[in-house]
C-alpha cells in the first residue's frame, strides 16, 4: 500500500502528516524547526526522502535545510551552524547573492529601490535530478542550485525584463511560482507580485513576460501592461503544460498556448479573488480555488469556507462544502497552502491562517480536519510513494 506524505510549513515551525492511501488515519510529525517561519517545503519528484524547507527569521536570516530520510533528520547543506534562541543576528542570508549591477526597482511610493535579499518563498526541485532545486526569492529573483542546496546561483536575465518597473504588492515582492514543463526541460514558467507571470523557453537565459489578457484597472495606470500585474499563483497539468490556469489578485484565467493569451473564467465564483489555484491529478479541466472575500477582506465570502471545483476548465464553478465550516469561518488560504495528491482517488489539501489542515480523499466531494490548531499555514505539498 503507498504512503502520503503532506509537507506542511507555518509560521512556527513545520510538520509531516503521514497516512496511507486510504487517507482515513494521519500521525503528525512535529514542530520541526519551531519557533522559525517555514515559508515552503517541498520533496523530490526523483526520491521521496529527499526533502528541501525554507526556514527564515527576521533576527537570523535565511537558512536552506535538507533532510535525506523522509524528514526524520536534517542538515544545512552549506554547513552553517543554525543559530539559537539567544545568539546574535546570523548573517546567513549571504548565501543568496544577486549578480552583477543588481540596478533598483520600483518602491511602494513609486521611487526606485536597491534589491534586498530577504526570503526564499518557494523550493521547486527539478524533475529529473535530486540536487538540482529552483527558489524563488524576495526580492523576486530566481535561484538554482545543482548541489542539493549547498550553493545558489541567480539566473540574472529574469529581472532583465523590465525588473526595474516590479513593485512589491502588500506581501512584498516575493518570487512565489516556479512551475517546470515535463515535456520540455527548458521551459519554466514563474509567477511574482506584484510584478506578473514570465517564462522561458531556453532554461533560463531569456525571459519574456506572459501576461496578454490580463487586466489590472484598479492597479496599473496602463491596465494592458506587459509587467505590474499581480499574479497570485499559477498552476498547470502534467499531461498538458502548455494550458495554465492563474489566480490573480482580481480573476481567474486560463491560457491554451503556454501564457501567450488568458482569458478570464471567473464565471459564478462568488468572489474573483483568493490565492491557491489546483488541478486535479487525473482530470485535466478539473480545478479548485478558494474564494476570498477581497483584497481588504481576507476571509471567505459570508463566513463560509467554500472550495470551489470546476470541471470544464472554468466559467461553471460548484461550491465544495460537506466537512467544511459554513458560518462564522474568517480563515484565509495562502498562494501555497494546497495540494493534490496522485492516488487513484484524487486528494486534495488546504492548510488555514487558524492552523487547520483539511483533506478530501475524494476529488472534493467530502472534507475533514486532518489536524487542528497549528500555527498559521504557510503551504502545504504532499508527496505519494
Amino acid at each position: 500500500m503507498k504512503t502520503v506524505r503532506v509537507l506542511v510549513g507555518t509560521r512556527k515551525g513545520a510538520f509531516i502528516l503521514t497516512s496511507d492511501e486510504r487517507r482515513a488515519a494521519w500521525t503528525v510529525q512535529g514542530p520541526l524547526f519551531a519557533g522559525w517561519e517555514v515559508y515552503h517545503l517541498k520533496g523530490s519528484p526523483v526520491d521521496p526522502n529527499r526533502i528541501y524547507a525554507s526556514q527564515s527569521s527576521s533576527w537570523f536570516g535565511q537558512v536552506i535545510q535538507r533532510s535525506d530520510d523522509g524528514g526524520a533528520t536534517w542538515n544545512t547543506p552549506g554547513g552553517e551552524k543554525i543559530p539559537g534562541p539567544y545568539d546574535p543576528p546570523g548573517g546567513l542570508s549571504n548565501r543568496f547573492a544577486y549578480e552583477g549591477e543588481t540596478g533598483t526597482h520600483l518602491w511602494y511610493d513609486g521611487t526606485q529601490h536597491p534589491w534586498e535579499f530577504k526570503r526564499v518563498w518557494h523550493l521547486e526541485p527539478s524533475l529529473t535530478d535530486v540536487n538540482t532545486v529552483y527558489a524563488g526569492v524576495e526580492d523576486a529573483a530566481l535561484f538554482k542550485t545543482t548541489n542539493g542546496g549547498a550553493t545558489w546561483q541567480e539566473l540574472p536575465a529574469l529581472r532583465k525584463a523590465k525588473g526595474h518597473l516590479w513593485q512589491p504588492g502588500a506581501g512584498g515582492m516575493c518570487l512565489h511560482t516556479i512551475l517546470l514543463d515535463p515535456k520540455n526541460e527548458k521551459r519554466i514558467f514563474v509567477a511574482i507580485s506584484a510584478a506578473g507571470a514570465f517564462r522561458t523557453d531556453d532554461g533560463g537565459a531569456s525571459w519574456k513576460p506572459i501576461t496578454k489578457g490580463l487586466k489590472s484597472q484598479y492597479e496599473l495606470p496602463d491596465p494592458d501592461a506587459d509587467v505590474g500585474h499581480c499574479v497570485h499563483n499559477m498552476t498547470l497539468h502534467p499531461s498538458r503544460p502548455d494550458t495554465l490556469f492563474m489566480q490573480k489578485h482580481w480573476d481567474v484565467l486560463r491560457s491554451d498556448n503556454a501564457g501567450d493569451l488568458w482569458r478570464e473564467v471567473s464565471g459564478n465564483l462568488p468572489s474573483d479573488f483568493g490565492f491557491p489555484i489546483a488541478v486535479h491529478a487525473h482530470e485535466p479541466e478539473t480545478i479548485y480555488v478558494v474564494p476570498i472575500k477581497s483584497d481588504s477582506e481576507h476571509y471567505p465570502p459570508e463566513g463560509k469556507l467554500r472550495v470551489y471545483r470546476s470541471r470544464s476548465g472554468g466559467n461553471e464553478w460548484e461550491a465544495l462544502t460537506s466537512g467544511l465550516p459554513q458560518q462564522d469561518c474568517y480563515v484565509n488560504v495562502l498562494r501555497d497552502a494546497m495540494a493534490v495528491d496522485t492516488c487513484a482517488s484524487c486528494g486534495i489539501y488546504f492548510g488555514t491562517s487558524g492552523g487547520q489542515v483539511y483533506a478530501s480523499a475524494d476529488s472534493g466531494d467530502h472534507w475533514a480536519p486532518i489536524v487542528r490548531d497549528l500555527p498559521p499555514v504557510t503551504s502545504v505539498e504532499v508527496q505519494v510513494f
